[in-house]
């Protein structure tokens, strides 16, 4: 952060220690894993995609980690490819599902019905839920990784928790209804 120690320590000393990023990976890696998990659905996609933000920190581990907060970063990146590899591969799921096997073990029916509500959310609702909610980021902080307002966020919040509590309502009404 400005005006840190820390900050000041490595501005008038040369180059970040390396222990510094290990000690970030280490302490966050599996929060980018849960938080990509909750934008994409896809736990091994996720651990890709958080181990590609990760690398990508690294690479730029001179000027990332002077920023006043460097997990802030990885978070976006993260998020962003996340974006781009769904952008890339809508194609290659669409052949994909219509190639997968039928011997694939049931999911839990509502971790299947969270995860399609989310998907049902515009992106950056969805962003907003996840890490505020599921990350346990503070609105302020949300609202900067976002770099939005926070009036922004918290409209973000309530339309998506709205739209959430509306589609796992339709979703416990179908199982009930199925029973």
């Amino acid at each position: 952060m400005p005006g840190s120690g820390e900050h000041d320590r490595r501005a008038t000393h040369g180059p970040p220690a390396a222990a510094d990023f290990d000690a970030l990976y280490d302490a966050r890696y599996g929060d980018v894993v849960a938080m990509v998990y909750a934008l994409v659905g896809d736990l091994a996609e996720a651990q890709d995609l958080a181990q590609e933000a990760f690398c990508r920190a690294w690479q730029r581990w001179g000027d990332v980690s002077r920023y006043d907060d460097p997990l802030a970063w990885i978070r976006r990146v993260a998020a962003n490819l996340a974006t781009s590899r769904w952008r890339r591969g809508r194609v290659a799921r669409a052949h994909w599902g219509r190639e997968r096997t039928a011997d694939v073990p049931p999911l839990d029916p509502d971790h299947v019905a969270l995860v399609a509500a989310l998907r049902r959310l515009p992106a950056d609702q969805r962003r907003a839920v996840v890490l505020h909610h599921l990350i346990d980021l503070p609105v302020a902080d949300v609202a900067r990784e976002m770099d939005a307002a926070v009036g922004t966020v918290k409209s973000w919040l309530h339309r998506g928790r709205a739209a959430l509590a509306t589609e796992l309502a339709k979703s416990t009404e179908e199982v009930t209804y199925r029973d």
